[in-house]
């Protein structure tokens, strides 16, 4: 399953998913929702307004979830 966090610099709740993540060792890919116009759009037409944005398969969620992260693994 493709793993990719949408982020934005020195947001806390997107450091907190990636370390989540990392612990986990599940991989993922992160996009820069500040440099990618076509990423911020994806997530805006989502429905998304606060990052980061997490898609994983057909799942997808925003904020941090260690809930929903607990469920990768």
């Amino acid at each position: 399953m493709s793993i990719t966090v949408y982020s934005k610099p020195a947001c806390v709740q997107c450091t907190a998913t990636t370390r989540a993540l990392q612990a986990r060792g599940i991989e993922f890919d992160v996009v820069d929702l500040t440099q990618d116009e076509d990423a911020y759009a994806h997530v805006s037409d989502l429905g998304y307004r606060q990052a980061p944005v997490v898609i994983a398969g057909d799942s997808h969620w925003s904020g941090f979830r260690p809930d929903l992260i607990g469920q990768l693994s």
